[in-house]
């Protein structure tokens, strides 16, 4: 677990499982990947279960960590908590079961709110009636381009208090968002040294939708070689909106 988190959207990470593959082009310069290879080189205990070379990597095969189900009773004070920066939780090698005992763990601590990311939308609308959902669990989908808005249906049909969108990294335009159901939208650009280009024209036409129908936005970051490398702004202000479960505020 991770306080203090650099990510701009949320306050802590919290890492119950760890470890995951290619599914998508939003995969390709994965971050996580590549913390993963560094912290098995280091040592971390976490990390030293290797996956496959062709989709994933050193340190970085899918592992459950039991013990750090108990890591969210430890909190003394509430935070906002991405749940598994460095996997994906409806990962196929991820046990049902052991998807339910996180749920468990986040119902059981509610004095946390909980962002539950996935590239596997499709897994979890299978799995969704085996599972409950507290209010203070929000659940999200990555939608890098058109070609993810499968996700979004999916998504659609999970009886979660907030859902959301991460249109990170943003690889191409988003027409025509089927925003209806959707409570929070997330987008940014790629950073790294193989960062892929992101237009203003890609970031604003999604922005412009969510104002139309009234749906929180967050511009996380313009991306390039560092995070950090373009700043925030976007068209001279930030837009850092959040869901109206968490006391959404507009810019």
């Amino acid at each position: 677990m991770a306080d203090n988190s650099a990510i701009e959207w949320t306050e802590a990470t919290w890492n119950p499982t760890t470890g995951c593959d290619r599914v998508s082009a939003g995969c390709d310069n994965c971050y996580a990947l590549s913390l993963a290879k560094r912290l098995k080189a280091m040592g971390a205990t976490k990390y030293q279960n290797d996956g496959d070379p062709r989709t994933s990597g050193p340190g970085f095969g899918v592992a459950v960590h039991e013990a750090a189900l108990q890591v969210p009773f430890t909190w003394r004070r509430p935070r906002l908590v991405f749940v598994n920066s460095m996997s994906d939780l409806f990962h196929a090698r991820v046990p049902t079961s052991f998807i339910q005992d996180v749920f468990d763990v986040m119902r059981q601590t509610p004095q946390h709110t909980y962002q539950v990311l996935t590239k596997r939308s499709l897994r979890l609308r299978r799995i969704a009636p085996k599972l409950s959902f507290p209010s203070n669990v929000w659940l999200g989908v990555s939608v890098e381009s058109v070609a993810q808005y499968n996700r979004i249906s999916d998504l659609a049909s999970v009886p979660a208090a907030v859902r959301f969108l991460s249109c990170e990294p943003l690889l191409g335009p988003l027409p025509s968002v089927p925003l209806e159901k959707i409570d929070w939208v997330i987008a940014g650009g790629e950073s790294g040294p193989n960062a892929r280009p992101m237009s203003a024209d890609w970031v604003r036409e999604l922005r412009n939708q969510c104002v139309d129908a009234g749906t929180p936005f967050f511009f996380k970051q313009w991306g390039g070689r560092r995070p950090k490398s373009g700043g925030r702004e976007l068209d001279g202000q930030l837009w850092d909106e959040m869901p109206e479960a968490y006391g959404a505020t507009a810019v």
